[in-house]
């Protein structure tokens, strides 16, 4: 059975500084036309920092799409022509004054595929150097540092929200510890 959808006319409605909007024009399987709306984004890297085998960093900051203070792992958009482990490279140092001897990389995942062509790559950070924050002019973080078992504590209270630290954590505590 055939599945896939087919591109008509490619229509981007908005073009903004971290995201377009699409409202493209699609033939369906079935012979029919339909429209597809969704967010263009050029993906992002995150990282799961380890200052030691039992402590991590996370970074505190406020969003203003919900409204809320979230604790999340340090991430960022990918820039045009960078890689993902450049991405993180430059985010890490940025969101929290860190370094790392050793990046691995733990999985991608697209966090929203119905509407978002976004890609987050996530990587796990080890023998982190202390330097100091840079963050960008228009980002207010803290750097929040913790144990390991008490973030994933704050993943099960519902205390992080945030997608792509849910699912660097747990694949960490469950498929790699």
């Amino acid at each position: 059975m055939n599945i896939v959808e087919k591109l008509i006319k490619k229509n981007k409605v908005y073009c903004g500084s971290a995201i377009d909007l699409f409202c493209d024009k699609i033939e369906l399987p079935n012979g029919a036309v339909a429209k597809r709306e969704y967010l263009g984004h050029p993906g992002a890297a995150a990282v799961l920092p380890f200052i030691s085998r039992k402590s991590i960093v996370l970074v505190k900051q406020y969003r203003y799409p919900i409204n809320q203070i979230t604790y999340e792992i340090p991430a960022g958009k990918i820039d045009k022509g960078e890689t993902p482990l450049e991405c993180i490279t430059r985010e890490l140092e940025e969101e929290t004054g860190y370094r790392a001897k050793k990046l691995k990389k733990l999985l991608a995942f697209y966090p929203t595929a119905a509407f978002s062509n976004e890609i987050i790559h996530i990587f796990a950070a080890f023998g982190l150097i202390n330097g100091e924050q840079n963050p960008d002019e228009d980002e207010f973080v803290s750097r929040e540092i913790m144990s390991f078992k008490e973030a994933v504590k704050m993943v099960k209270t519902g205390k992080i929200k945030d997608s792509k630290t849910i699912i660097a954590l747990l694949y960490f505590e469950n498929i790699l510890k």
